[in-house]
């Protein structure tokens, strides 16, 4: 065992994760060979808390391939453009949520941030819109997607910057790193037809040895070999695997199945949405309902109805959030996911829940 990491725990209590010292090469070198997202001579930025697993992937292969590490003490985007400036950094791990705290800041005109060649972000969904703005703010960066997480050391797959040229792949998660297999089963643990969401999951030299001290949560994980991850995705005919949710995040509303994911893809392009998350709260007619809380563009203003007509221009109309709260920031976790376990709580405190 190389070490015991902590999940994000945004849908439950952390759960330590034990990782071995192949598992973490493997994912190392099977990234960068799939995809050279740290160039060699290179400088990259540490922005993201040094107990995650996305910046010991970038410890690990900036340090493969030789180079300079970056450190700052704590993510603020005025510090981290001033590094990236001074420093001439050449490669950047990112959230989506710290890019969009980066490329919507009022002073980021004021920072050289050309030095950047390769930006990867992951550990949560990003928008077709944040996309845009990222590719505005960093014009000469190659924008790579890692899917993964802390049990699989953590990458096993990437959508390359090649993809991201294609406006039919920028919604996936990309195809399985060179290290990993990938497929999506139901239930039982049968894969699907392509095309079919059910849950994604993952094997290979990669996958963690366990959770320390718990082993029916591990029993429960690893399965006939496989890493069940707890994501509800679909693979397309090319082997593309599509993140749609969370299995715990999925709304039922009315009998129908709402991926917040792609409402918040939606609502993201509204030019008065700098940031979302969508949940289910209680709803005595439907068992749930889509409610959307948002963080605006500074000076913007908008109205639930607006948000209404212009989600459905973009998916189903059942789809469409019915009821809205405005927040000046989103409660985040340490390695800056959105915490919607606390969004719901308020909403959910003495309910009991009204479908499965």
């Amino acid at each position: 065992i190389a070490g015991v990491f902590y999940t994000g725990g945004t849908t439950g209590f952390p759960k330590g994760v034990m990782l071995t010292h192949a598992s973490i090469l493997t994912s190392t070198l099977g990234a960068q060979a799939t995809h050279p997202w740290c160039i060699p001579g290179g400088r990259v930025l540490h922005a993201a808390p040094m107990f995650h697993l996305a910046d010991l992937a970038a410890w690990a292969t900036q340090t493969l391939v030789g180079g300079t590490h970056v450190i700052v003490p704590a993510f603020d985007p005025v510090g981290v453009m001033a590094a990236i400036a001074r420093h001439r950094v050449t490669t950047a791990a990112l959230v989506p949520t710290k890019i969009q705290m980066l490329v919507d800041h009022p002073d980021r005109s004021r920072y050289d941030l050309s030095s950047v060649r390769a930006i990867l972000y992951g550990a949560s969904p990003i928008s077709g819109a944040l996309l845009e703005r990222a590719v505005e703010a960093f014009p000469e960066a190659a924008l790579t997607q890692a899917y993964g997480m802390t049990e699989l050391s953590p990458i096993t797959t990437l959508l390359t910057p090649d993809d991201h040229r294609r406006d039919d792949r920028l919604g996936a998660a990309g195809r399985a790193a060179v290290h990993a297999e990938v497929r999506i089963v139901d239930e039982a643990g049968e894969e699907v037809p392509r095309g079919t969401v059910g849950e994604i999951v993952a094997r290979g030299g990669h996958v963690m040895a366990g959770y320390w001290g718990k082993p029916d949560e591990t029993a429960t994980a690893l399965r006939d070999g496989w890493m069940h991850t707890g994501d509800g995705g679909y693979m397309d005919d090319d082997g593309y695997v599509h993140v749609v949710d969370r299995l715990k995040d999925m709304i039922v509303t009315g009998g129908e199945n709402v991926y917040s994911v792609e409402v918040e893809n939606a609502l993201a392009r509204h030019p008065a949405v700098a940031a979302c998350a969508v949940i289910g709260v209680p709803d005595a007619t439907l068992g749930e309902r889509v409610h959307a809380v948002v963080v605006l563009q500074p000076g913007a203003r908008v109205t639930l109805d607006e948000l209404r007509e212009h989600t459905k221009a973009l998916v189903a109309g059942y789809k469409a959030p019915r009821s809205v709260e405005f927040v000046d920031t989103l409660p985040l976790s340490g390695a800056g996911k959105v915490l919607k376990r606390e969004l719901r709580a308020p909403h959910w405190e003495g309910a009991e829940r009204q479908v499965s």
